[in-house]
């Protein structure tokens, strides 16, 4: 059995949960804290970054990056490589644009919003003996580049059948990931991006979202419509 070592909010390791399972491949979850920096850990990957895939008999892949091209790279006769879905498809030109998608959430949205999310509102508070009150002035900046985010992948969904054009791919994956971190916590206005609320139900009903949906997190409850198909 291959093991996943993420963090339940991770959203890159939301994003390796969702091709996992879109590829049809289980994993056993061990859950790791990133703030505390558990040598172990850091003999997995000494980058101190998750998620960690190691593969049973096979290498341990670390990263988003690394694990996403890792299966995409496998040849079509590799027992491994018996996708439901590729995680990247089309030509060239389509399998650039999900990599600049999957590099604008795990990159660009991560740095201004799902990251500093996550200190602000949850890190503080599984920390033990520490639980600062957010910072007013950090959560506004984050809400202002939600919005701002949300209105590009709006965009994209209104325009076309998924976010990096007519197949889903990881992309979509990436983007559902950091997403749904950000739903859990009750940060998404979805009614005012409705083309953005259309596209995250259809991801939501997938059958490989039900395990993100039944995730839960000490002390800190999801949104009241987070598990919800129809919101």
């Amino acid at each position: 059995m291959h093991t996943l070592t993420q963090f339940r909010l991770c959203p890159r390791s939301r994003s390796i949960r969702l091709a996992l399972a879109e590829l049809g491949l289980e994993a056993t979850l061990a859950d790791e804290r990133p703030w505390e920096w558990r040598p172990e850990f850091l003999a997995l990957n000494p980058a101190g970054e998750l998620p960690v895939l190691e593969l049973d008999g096979g290498p341990t892949l670390c990263g988003a990056y690394a694990i996403s091209e890792y299966f995409a790279a496998l040849p079509e006769n590799t027992e491994a490589a018996t996708p439901r879905a590729p995680l990247f498809v089309g030509s060239l030109d389509d399998q650039a644009e999900q990599r600049r998608l999957v590099d604008w959430f795990h990159g660009k949205l991560d740095r201004e919003v799902t990251r500093e999310l996550l200190i602000e509102r949850v890190y503080g508070h599984l920390m033990q003996g520490q639980a600062p009150a957010p910072d007013p002035s950090a959560l506004r900046a984050i809400r202002s580049n939600i919005r701002y985010h949300l209105a590009y992948v709006n965009h994209l969904a209104h325009d076309r059948r998924w976010l990096a054009g007519d197949e889903r791919s990881f992309a979509d994956l990436a983007a559902a990931g950091h997403l749904s971190t950000i739903d859990y916590l009750g940060e998404i206005p979805w009614d005012t991006y409705p083309a953005a609320k259309a596209w995250y139900m259809r991801m939501k009903s997938r059958p490989s979202f039900r395990t993100l949906l039944s995730d839960r997190m000490p002390g800190i409850a999801p949104a009241p419509v987070y598990a919800d198909l129809d919101f």
